[in-house]
């Protein structure tokens, strides 16, 4: 079986590390590359060793000439419509970096147009492939009799430079959605409302704010609360932040990077104790972006709808959005997706 033909669109740091994941996976065929700056994609094809790709500026002129079998949209957020709308009006599935679109009102016009061009469009959420989550999520399902409250903790402390720091809502508008799209995932639950405040501490080097505390009602009468800083010094959380699942029968921890682990009582047994137990290994298809491309290369081949497609990755967006609304707003606000 050949590869399928993708373009890459954008040659930044991250550009280029889907580059390198691309290049890894068999089952696909680099065969361009898109940079408004096409100087630095002839860069990234030569750091990448990876012969005869072709270059575009234009995402358009990418498509006529190279006909590729789908494209993998790593461009700047702003520019993630036109890119994606531009595919998808020719047909050609994109799986794109998050976030999915600047606003909620592009991302429901993106939704609509996949519906429209009968085209595939996943949204990357790289951080659902990781092992401990997908077993902390099997710790949840199937020995807590149900969850009604879950808690993730986010706390690191990364020096940019760049963008990141002179953007307004830093911390819910570039990485706060890896943990909402998490929780989603974890429970299975969608949100319904939100309460969120963010704010700026005094020592913090970013502009706009870099810390934030959220309590969302989930469907279910599920109760998930955040708290997060990007400017928290020591005893920092996994990039995957440190989880918290309280059921009738128990509850759950996970912290991000080693094994997940529940302690909980027998089912039908009032006696009080709880018995620990070990996470269960969870087969992924992969880690990471590595793991969201393998995903939608087995969703092109087979129809199967793939984690991160737009109508569900829509809902984790809305969370972002709605959050940022009740922080600007003071009130609690509806998650409309």
């Amino acid at each position: 079986m050949s590869g399928l033909r993708a373009v890459l669109v954008g040659a930044g740091a991250m550009g280029r590390a889907w580059g390198r994941a691309v290049n890894d996976n068999p089952d696909v065929d680099l065969v361009g590359w898109v940079d408004v700056v096409e100087e630095r994609a002839h860069e990234a094809v030569e750091a990448l060793a990876a012969g005869s790709v072709a270059v575009e500026g234009d995402v358009g002129a990418a498509l006529t000439s190279l006909s590729p079998d789908f494209v993998v949209d790593v461009s700047v957020p702003e520019a993630h419509y036109e890119v994606t709308a531009t595919c998808l009006q020719k047909a050609v599935p994109v799986l794109g970096e998050k976030p999915m679109a600047a606003t909620m009102e592009e991302a429901r016009q993106l939704v609509e147009l996949s519906e429209q061009c009968s085209t595939l469009f996943v949204v990357s959420q790289n951080r659902r492939y990781n092992a401990g989550l997908a077993a902390f999520r099997e710790l949840v399902a199937t020995r807590l009799g149900g969850v009604g409250q879950l808690n993730a903790e986010f706390y690191r402390a990364p020096h940019f430079g760049g963008f990141r720091e002179e953007m307004e809502s830093p911390l819910l508008l570039d990485m706060a959605i890896h943990t909402f799209d998490a929780a989603r995932y974890v429970t299975g639950t969608d949100a319904l409302s939100v309460a969120c405040s963010e704010f700026n501490p005094p020592w913090s080097w970013y502009r706009g704010a870099a810390s934030a505390v959220a309590e969302f009602e989930m469907t279910g009468g599920l109760r998930f609360s955040y708290q997060g800083s990007w400017c928290a010094e020591g005893f920092e959380t996994s990039w995957d932040s440190a989880w918290r699942a309280v059921g009738p029968l128990g509850s759950a921890l996970w912290d991000g990077a080693g094994d997940p682990v529940a302690e909980v009582r027998p089912d039908g047994c009032t006696s009080p104790g709880a018995a620990r137990v070990e996470a269960p290994a969870v087969a992924i298809p992969g880690r990471g972006i590595a793991g969201s491309l393998a995903d939608f290369v087995r969703a092109l081949r087979t129809g199967e709808a793939p984690m991160g497609e737009c109508h569900d990755n829509i809902r984790s967006l809305a969370m972002v959005f709605a959050a940022l609304e009740s922080s600007r707003t003071g009130q609690r606000v509806a998650v409309d997706a």
